[in-house]
């Protein structure tokens, strides 16, 4: 089969789309017919180097496809089924596993991290990671769905405890996760407030439901975030910039609030001052992807039409180069997908 594999670790140019021996599924296990995978910025990081990635290594999270043949021990799929990949590996047997919360196994990575992920036209998948997808979604749609819909319903669902009528701020309302922020937000009939780079954006995000938009590089976040709230604050943020939004989501919290964060795109070291901490009596949470339960939770809203994947653009999968190229140029409103 074809691959998207990488043997070191660098910039676009040691991304290599190559001929590799086909997956042998074990009993356990499905052979999937990759159709659409999607780019996250993980795949920039694993690409650039992260501890834990062996090499040669295939990238890639968000898998959709067809099941194309299924082990002796695999029930409930058929060949040529149409389904999506859970963006996760875990052992499925240790106490937190068991406890449904997959994301805190000691094992647990996200598909195409840790473990080779579906960059290529064949993958062999544990049974319990393969979830069948309707006729409504197309692949390219499905793909765009699992890792940044699941993340943002576990932060703001699952970790912040939203409730109907708070206000939700979303840094990088145009990326993967603000997209679905959004969304979700708005599910819970939340007021929203998002930031973008440009005009364009904002404007997309105000189509998504946002009801704000803050240009980050021309307005001060914290400040007209102050304004939009009549100097209160925001119950909720969902931060995933890192370093350089810090000061302004903390700063844009009321008393009591929330912040979330599941990401460090800008840098991973930030300041705080312990004061405000307490003294406003701030929640801070850390948040990494989500379980098989509520990744199962999301989707039954997606599959029901209330939450929308955004598709931005779709490459090759032999434009491998170019498709991180364009990612990495932060240019996008959505998801970027390869199709093998």
């Amino acid at each position: 089969m074809k691959a998207v594999r990488i043997h070191q670790f660098g910039g676009p140019e040691v991304l290599t789309y190559e001929d590799i021996p086909d997956p042998q599924p074990r009993k356990d296990q499905a052979l999937v017919r990759v159709k659409a995978c999607s780019l996250n910025h993980l795949d920039l990081w694993v690409r650039k180097g992260l501890p834990g990635v062996k090499l040669p290594h295939i990238p890639g999270s968000d898998v959709a496809g067809e099941v194309a043949e299924t082990g002796e021990y695999v029930t409930g799929f058929r060949p040529g089924q149409r389904v999506l990949i859970a963006p996760m590996h875990f052992c499925g047997h240790c106490q937190k596993c068991l406890a449904g919360l997959q994301n805190q196994c000691r094992d647990f990575t996200v598909l195409g991290n840790a473990v080779d992920g579906g960059d290529c036209e064949l993958m062999a998948v544990p049974a319990a990671n393969i979830i069948p997808i309707p006729d409504s979604l197309d692949f390219n749609q499905a793909a765009s769905v699992p890792l940044v819909f699941v993340t943002a319903w576990h932060m703001l669902v699952g970790l912040a405890g939203v409730r109907q009528g708070q206000t939700v701020l979303v840094l990088g309302g145009s990326s993967g996760v603000g997209i679905a922020a959004i969304q979700i937000a708005k599910l819970f009939h939340c007021r929203v407030i998002t930031t973008a780079g440009d005009e364009k954006k904002l404007e997309k995000a105000h189509a998504l439901g946002a009801d704000y938009g803050i240009h980050h590089y021309q307005q001060k976040i914290a400040e007209e975030v102050r304004k939009i709230t009549g100097k209160e604050g925001v119950d909720i943020v969902v931060e995933h910039v890192g370093a350089a939004t810090w000061d302004e989501s903390l700063r844009s919290l009321k008393s009591g609030g929330t912040l979330v964060t599941c990401g460090a795109t800008s840098g991973s070291e930030v300041r705080i001052d312990l004061r405000h901490l307490f003294a406003r009596q701030l929640r801070l949470l850390g948040s990494y992807m989500g379980t098989m339960g509520e990744l199962n939770e999301v989707l039954g809203h997606v599959f029901a039409g209330r939450l929308k994947p955004v598709l931005d653009r779709v490459f090759p999968m032999s434009d491998i180069r170019a498709a991180h190229e364009y990612l990495e140029k932060s240019q996008m409103f959505g998801k970027v997908v390869l199709n093998p």
